[in-house]
């Protein structure tokens, strides 16, 4: 008897015993989450005061038809470049708008205050021509250039070859009803190893797992951009920012330009 009575308080204790776990909605979850802008100042943010400023609690990015630009422009965080880690950002943009996200990105030597690297893609509702959207993708700015449309998981092999869509998020109809147009959004950007997720207001709009190894970047900088073209408008509130990585790399030094100029390959038309 007494063997029956410790062999049922094993089986009681035994992972065969216990009940299924499912996943559950983490809500509003911004555990372990920091502020990265103040919502006052540009403190710890490097980017020039024709084009940037704060107003409302934002950062706001605005082309006026006085300031127009013949290369893309950002405003760059100073402070780290993160390796693995997630951010939250919240965004408005004007209907003509062309702006985006940019992360582990470094500086282009000859062109003060550009990035290169991974960006969460953003556009105004009559940014483009023939009703093409670009928000919700993954483009590397002045790089592999399109690395995921929005609704596509995407294998990056380098080599000079395209990227290799291996699964499907949704119809493009689906992602669109996701982009809220004039209102604000919310980008929620999670990278991972080799692996970049870009979540817009809940919905996972693109994946990209990069296996470029001449490509690929694992930390750099963070910056937002306004882009050439005509007059536009952007705005950004709440930056969050969550450090998946216990050794995060410093920020590097920004980079001297060079007196000549460059133009950037524009994303869209």
């Amino acid at each position: 008897m007494k063997i029956l009575y410790y062999l049922g308080l094993l089986l009681a204790a035994s992972p065969l015993s216990a009940q299924n776990v499912y996943p559950v909605s983490a809500g509003a979850d911004d555990a372990g989450f920091m502020p990265i802008f103040d919502g006052k100042t540009l403190t710890g943010w490097e980017g020039d005061s024709v084009h940037w400023r704060v107003e409302n609690g934002c950062i706001v990015g605005e082309i006026t038809p006085a300031t127009t630009i013949r290369v893309n422009t950002f405003i760059i965080w100073r402070g780290g470049a993160p390796r693995d880690f997630e951010l939250k950002v919240e965004y408005r943009v004007s209907d003509k708008a062309n702006s985006g996200i940019n992360y582990r990105s470094t500086e282009v030597p000859e062109v003060p205050l550009a990035l290169k690297g991974y960006q969460a893609d953003i556009d105004g509702e009559n940014r483009n021509a023939n009703n093409v959207r670009y928000t919700g993708q993954n483009y590397e700015e002045r790089g592999r250039t399109f690395l995921a449309l929005r609704g596509q998981v995407t294998r990056v092999v380098g080599g000079g070859k395209p990227p290799q869509i291996i699964a499907s998020l949704g119809n493009d109809d689906d992602m669109r009803a996701v982009i809220k147009n004039g209102d604000w959004n919310e980008y929620h950007i999670i990278a991972r190893g080799n692996t970049i997720i870009h979540i817009l207001n809940g919905r996972v709009v693109s994946i990209v797992v990069d296996e470029d190894p001449a490509g690929r970047r694992f930390d750099g900088l963070i910056g937002v951009q306004v882009h050439q073209g005509p007059p536009m408008k952007v705005e950004y509130r709440n930056f969050l920012l969550k450090n998946l990585d216990p050794i995060t790399p410093p920020a590097p030094s920004p980079v001297a330009p060079a007196t000549t100029a460059s133009t950037s390959t524009p994303k869209s038309v």
